[in-house]
Formats: C-alpha cells, sequence, structure tokens
C-alpha cells in the first residue's frame, strides 16, 4: 500500500498549494478595506494555483492506474509500481504542471492593462485579468481554452478508462470482502475525480460571461477552499 499512500500524500500537498497560494490574500482582504493586488503579485499567485491544479490532475491520473495495478494485477503490483517508478510519475505531474502554468503567465506579459483595473472576483484568475486587459486577449483566450481541454478531457478519460477496467477486474472476484475493499477506494477516489473535474469543465472549458460571473465564483471557490477540505475526508 505504500505507494497509494506516497500518492496520497502528494495529492494533499497540491491540494494545500492550491489553497495556500489564494487563501491568504483572500483572507487578508476580507478583513481589511485595502483589496490592491499589485500585477507581479497577481500573476504569481496564478502561477502557484494554475500549476497546482495542472499537477493535481495528472496526480489523479496516477491515482487511478496504482489502483487498477493494484486490483487487476496484485501479484505484480510491487514490480510494476515500486517506489522510484512512482516518484519519478509525482515529479513528472509536478513538471507538467509548473510549465503549463509558465506558459500562461509568460503571455500575460503581451497583454497591457491601460483602463480598469478592479477584478470583481475572489482572487486574481487569469479569466478575469483578459476582461481588463487594453490588448486584444484572443490568443490568450484561445491557449487557454486549447491547453485546458486536452489537459482536462485527457486526464480524465485516462481515468474513466482506468477505473472502467477496474470495475470489471472487481465484479470478476469471488470474495464479497475484497469487493467491497476495492469498491470503497474507488469510489473514494472516484468522488474526488468527479468534484475536481465538474468544476474545472464549468470554469475553464466552459468560460462563464455575464449571467454566470457570480455561478464562476462559486464555482472557483469551490475547487480553491471546499475540495481541498474535503479530500482528506474523502480519502480517509
Amino acid at each position: 500500500h505504500s505507494p497509494m499512500y506516497f500518492l496520497l500524500g502528494s495529492l494533499a500537498f497540491a491540494d494545500a498549494c492550491s489553497s495556500s497560494s489564494v487563501m491568504p490574500k483572500m483572507l487578508i482582504n476580507f478583513l481589511s478595506k485595502n483589496h490592491v493586488i499589485s500585477l507581479f503579485e497577481c500573476m504569481t499567485q496564478f502561477y502557484f494555483f494554475g500549476a497546482s491544479a495542472t499537477t493535481e490532475c495528472f496526480l489523479l491520473v496516477v491515482m487511478a492506474y496504482d489502483r487498477y495495478v493494484a486490483i487487476c494485477n496484485p501479484l505484480l503490483y510491487p514490480v510494476v509500481m515500486p517506489k522510484n517508478l512512482c516518484t519519478q510519475f509525482i515529479g513528472v505531474s509536478y513538471f507538467i504542471g509548473f510549465l503549463h502554468s509558465a506558459i500562461h503567465v509568460g503571455l500575460l506579459f503581451r497583454l497591457t492593462f491601460c483602463r480598469s483595473n478592479v477584478i470583481n472576483y475572489f482572487y486574481c484568475e487569469i479569466l478575469q485579468l483578459f476582461k481588463i486587459s487594453c490588448t486584444d486577449p484572443a490568443v490568450n483566450i484561445l491557449l487557454v481554452l486549447i491547453f485546458s481541454t486536452f489537459i482536462q478531457v485527457f486526464t480524465f478519460m485516462t481515468i474513466i478508462v482506468s477505473y472502467t477496467l477496474v470495475l470489471f477486474a472487481i465484479l470478476k472476484q469471488k470474495s464479497e470482502n475484497s469487493q467491497s475493499k476495492a469498491f470503497s477506494t474507488c469510489s473514494a477516489h472516484l468522488l474526488s475525480v468527479s468534484l475536481f473535474y465538474g468544476t474545472l469543465f464549468l470554469m475553464y472549458v466552459r468560460p462563464g460571461s455575464g449571467p454566470t460571473e457570480d455561478h464562476d465564483k462559486m464555482y472557483s471557490l469551490f475547487y480553491t477552499v471546499i475540495i481541498p477540505l474535503l479530500n482528506p475526508l474523502i480519502y480517509t
């Protein structure tokens, strides 16, 4: 079970990074009248938040693969998922996450902000920056949509395929005790995946505007605060 707990620890760390990149400044804004954030602070906040969210997508894929190997090939599990391979998977997940976020932050430097500097949001969110840009953000918006769609669809479909294979393997097991343990573990993972991807799809694959702006605020609050708080409860 050590790879599974190692992955759970990595997921918890990604959740902590995601929340801590947003929550301190958000709480300061709630408790004070000064709601100012510099452009550098804004980009830094988005960089770490975006990196953590992307990393979590790929960590969930690794966790799904880990469950697939553990349930479908239990005798080969120590060979297929040694700790050094697990560490490499986690390292690659973080590398992709920080690279993806760096691309979008780099593209923000092509924008100029000369009109309103008011963001009607809980934190510095990239789609809100596009709305106050004096430069046409069409390229930025297109790349956010392309990257978000590819990453979310690819990782989500990989997770679904893994758990579909796991489900068939569970149904073939004769022991009811083994079935209940496998179902409880996988159902916890799937609940976390559903909550996380549901809000991400609503935010970035279907970017909100106009009448849905308040809904977008609630979605963002959900996956920056609620999901990181729920994940430890879900997995225990």
